[in-house]
């Protein structure tokens, strides 16, 4: 059965009740009226021998390309789910030593053994890259989705190929490679960064949020809570969950049961999930709520991102304004300081108390703000690209939609200076100078060669 044919719901089939009462013996399937049994049993072992010869016949890998668990009840015809589907096959002894030795602890004592989730998005790979660097012993996981153009996500993964980490192609929805993972490599750590990322495109696709964010996140906690032994878990939550909040700065004591998109809903949802999981099975787990991150490797959907692309290409640059042409803002967060935050609640996370699914004392659970702690106009955002660029941008400003965007974010972060030492040092003209860097030498974009109008010509 296609993907595409799933029920969106999966349950029991039922039949239909008759409108009128009919005999038992009618009600008989259609089949026991026109074949006689002889040739009923002729054709059931018929199949079976044509089955069974197709079966060894057919060449088979040590391990072939599979298709997650959730995708049989799925009922979206997204691209974005269907090129996932697309693994490389995984398994093998080759396959088993190379993760073995990605994984491997080079720092002694308190080296850490940690699976990456998403490690070939934005953040993931700089933290990946990170732990790898002081000597971690660092898997990766990603399915290369096309949410975004691949080949960016492609040469995240042949970055952190020269740095060592090897980056397995997979689901994190896939429960038989990840209980495959945990077989072969006992990780101390997981550090979730895979989700389906973006406010808006919950519009057009609402389903892989749901797959991605709701049940790859139980899928990744399922593999966690039966490993022995159990590692701990840091995994990303959002800024998102904080919705239509007004009070300001958003502090993690704040009420979050108001979200304004379907993607803030699917984070927070995961945070009662967590909260589940710890209750019940000892699981030590900390959510990261990341306040609009940025910098070098971005994500393309993101404002910084595209409004670099339009202004060299002399595209209008759309600027939202909040009713009566109020300002919106938002807490840009370095993406360094990011990375310092996560290895941090990586390194105070504590240890897991379950052992074979079996809780056997009360295990950490926190929450914590990842910010600048300093709200920017998007108006003065767009300014500095074009100073850094030296293009004038084409403004275009336009009401604020309903598509779950809100007017503004800020960061407290005061719980987690004082439990993590997490202190954000990069200033947004900083950070985006050194993000402008990387993109004009990463499209091979050169400023010193201009048209009439002023924008700027790939060399």
């Amino acid at each position: 059965m296609d993907v595409d044919d799933a029920p969106s719901t999966p349950g029991k089939w039922k039949m239909e009740k008759p409108h009128h009462r009919h005999h038992p013996r009618l009600l008989l399937p259609r089949w026991h009226h026109s074949y006689p049994v002889s040739k009923l049993v002729f054709w059931s072992f018929f199949s079976l021998a044509l089955f069974l010869a197709l079966f060894l016949l057919s060449p088979r890998s040590s391990a072939p390309a599979r298709i997650p668990e959730s995708f049989a009840s799925s009922s979206s015809s997204s691209g974005v789910r269907r090129a996932a589907l697309q693994m490389a096959p995984w398994g093998g002894p080759a396959w088993e030593k190379r993760v073995r030795s990605s994984a491997r602890v080079r720092r002694n004592p308190g080296g850490a053994s940690v699976l990456v989730t998403g490690a070939a998005g934005f953040v993931g790979m700089h933290v990946a890259a990170a732990l790898k660097r002081r000597g971690d012993g660092v898997l990766g996981l990603d399915n290369f989705n096309g949410y975004y153009d691949p080949s960016l996500k492609r040469a995240r993964q042949a970055l952190l190929d020269r740095a060592g980490v090897f980056v397995v192609e997979g689901d994190i929805d896939d429960g038989a490679l990840l209980r495959k993972l945990f077989d072969v490599v006992p990780f101390t750590h997981v550090v979730h960064l895979a989700a389906q990322a973006g406010v808006r495109h919950a519009l057009v696709d609402p389903a892989s949020y749901v797959h991605s964010n709701v049940a790859g996140l139980v899928s990744v906690l399922e593999a966690a809570k039966a490993a022995d032994p159990q590692p701990a878990i840091v995994w990303a939550s959002s800024s998102s969950v904080y919705g239509l909040n007004s009070r300001v700065p958003f502090s993690e004591a704040d009420r979050t049961d108001r979200p304004a998109s379907l993607y803030a809903a699917t984070k927070k949802a995961g945070e009662e999930i967590a909260h589940v999981y710890n209750h019940i099975y000892g699981l030590s787990i900390t959510g990261l709520r990341f306040f609009t991150v940025y910098g070098p490797w971005g994500r393309p959907d993101m404002a910084y991102f595209f409004f670099t692309r339009d202004i060299l290409r002399g595209k209008p640059v759309s600027i939202f304004e909040g009713p009566d042409h109020a300002t919106v803002a938002r807490d840009f967060t370095y993406i360094d300081d990011i990375v310092k935050g996560c290895l941090a609640a990586l390194d105070h996370a504590g240890k897991s108390t379950g052992s074979g699914g079996k809780k056997r004392g009360p295990a950490p659970l926190r929450i914590y703000n990842l910010g600048n702690t300093s709200p920017v106009p998007v108006t003065k955002l767009v300014s500095i690209l074009e100073r850094l660029l030296k293009v004038k941008a084409v403004k275009k400003f336009v009401k604020m939609p309903r598509n779950g965007d809100v007017q503004f974010t800020h960061a407290n972060i005061t719980f987690a200076q004082k439990e993590l030492g997490y202190r954000p040092t990069t200033g947004l003209h900083s950070g985006l100078k050194k993000f402008v860097r990387w993109y004009l030498e990463y499209y091979s974009i050169s400023l010193s060669k201009n048209d009439s109008t002023g924008r700027s010509i790939s060399s």
